[in-house]
């Protein structure tokens, strides 16, 4: 950023009170994605370990619930995957345990998320990857995360009400964002 434009930001964000200047500066970093910590996850007590993760990565939590999925909520979130042969053992899989469904929030949420996941395959995914750190086969992957906003956006509408999400500034935000 240039001196000038530096200046410009500067002279903007003095103009807008204080409230304003909070939402114009966290709402262009906000973007939401939905983590489900799966029952081989939640099984292996592996919670707070994914937390952890993207706690130290910045991103903040701004929703979370220990939950016995319905099937009718794992058919509506796996739709786009019913006509595949292995759906009713992944509906079956899911609805075997208890599942941790989460929505962290930051500056670019969704894509850093699939990038800490590490591939579907944990065969495929790196070391220091969720995935690769924490899982053998594709059939026990520990965690789902949105694989794009549009798909976080519906995901987190249909595991969290409004009423359930959290909106605060983290005390860690001006050491996260310029």
């Amino acid at each position: 950023m240039s001196a000038r434009s530096s200046l410009l930001h500067v002279k903007a964000a003095a103009s807008l009170s204080v409230p304003e200047l909070l939402t114009s500066r966290t709402m262009s970093d906000n973007e939401r994605t939905f983590i489900a910590i799966k029952p081989d996850g939640v099984q292996r007590g592996l919670i707070g370990d994914v937390i952890k993760r993207f706690e130290q990565k910045g991103f903040k939590l701004v929703g979370m619930k220990l939950l016995q999925a319905s099937q009718e909520l794992l058919n509506k979130h796996y739709a786009d995957l019913s006509s595949r042969p292995f759906f009713p053992s992944l509906i079956a899989y899911m609805s075997s345990g208890p599942v941790v469904a989460m929505v962290w929030e930051g500056k670019g949420a969704v894509k850093t998320g699939r990038v800490m996941l590490g591939a579907t395959d944990p065969a495929e995914s790196a070391p220091g990857t969720i995935r690769g750190d924490f899982c053998i086969q594709v059939g026990k992957n520990v965690i789902h995360g949105s694989d794009s906003v549009e798909s976080a956006t519906q995901e987190i509408s249909l595991w969290f009400t409004e009423d359930e999400l959290v909106t605060y500034k983290s005390c860690a935000f001006d050491w996260l964002y310029n």
